[in-house]
């Protein structure tokens, strides 16, 4: 097993990426903290775990909320002992929106769950992987992190934040022992889509061309995969960088 003997936070994973990459983790081996806004949610994939021999607790978390993010990584330590790995997968859409039609508090709506979310929770997360010399964060960014035209201008500023936090983190404590990494999703079958609001119509056909071009869409187990192979030993020179995983959609441009 992979992950043998570590543990884990999975963010967002009461279904969808997140549901795929903890069900994968606690497969290899991990103790896995399912945390969700949904708690019903992560208590079935807790459920579908533990069925299938592996470890898990479920915690309600709104990663916009600083105390939920403190009580979801304290649990890890007061259930299973430490924390070694740590996946920021939670976020919302935003719908599709140019700049002139933005709103403030969208903005700092999908900001606060996928930007500062991420940064709370690596935030908390360092000092304890600073303390025994290890750790493993793994984002989940877009491609819409990379490209101006997957999505709105919140849900693609919010997602280039994320990638140059990364970065950063990945070059700030390279001599550590802690590696930090992104995953750039292209088209997944995922649910997200339920966090659109009022899609904008000339957003939308600004971005019709790019989407057009999507050679396949995803699925949420080959992100798990990814996930799972930037999390072990097999990626120990990986660091700082963005892994895009999207069928080739923007290898055309």
């Amino acid at each position: 097993m992979k992950l043998q003997e570590k543990v884990a936070i999975v963010t967002g994973a009461a279904s969808g990426m997140g549901k795929a990459i903890a069900k994968l983790y606690a497969k290899e081996g991990a103790k896995v903290v399912v945390a969700d806004l949904n708690f019903a949610g992560a208590e079935e994939v807790v459920k579908e775990i533990i069925a299938d021999n592996g470890v898990a607790v479920a915690v309600q978390v709104n990663v916009a909320n600083q105390e939920d993010i403190d009580h979801m990584i304290d649990t890890a330590v007061n259930e299973y002992g430490k924390l070694d790995i740590l996946v920021n997968n939670a976020g919302i859409m935003d719908g599709f929106e140019p700049v002139a039609d933005i709103t403030d508090e969208r903005w700092d709506l999908i900001f606060d769950v996928n930007t500062k979310g991420v940064m709370r929770s690596m935030r908390k997360a360092i000092p304890l992987f600073l303390k025994q010399g290890a750790g493993v964060i793994v984002n989940i960014a877009s491609t819409g992190g990379l490209n101006g035209a997957h999505a709105g201008a919140t849900y693609g500023a919010s997602k280039h934040a994320v990638v140059g936090l990364t970065k950063n983190t990945g070059y700030m404590y390279a001599q550590k022992g802690i590696r930090c990494n992104a995953i750039a999703p292209g088209a997944v079958n995922t649910n997200i889509s339920a966090s659109m609001k009022n899609i904008n119509p000339f957003g939308m056909e600004r971005t019709k061309t790019v989407q057009g071009v999507i050679p396949k869409v995803g699925e949420p187990e080959e992100i798990a995969n990814a996930a799972l192979f930037l999390a072990t030993d097999e990626a120990s020179f990986v660091n700082g960088t963005v892994l895009t995983v999207d069928g080739g959609w923007t290898a055309a441009f």
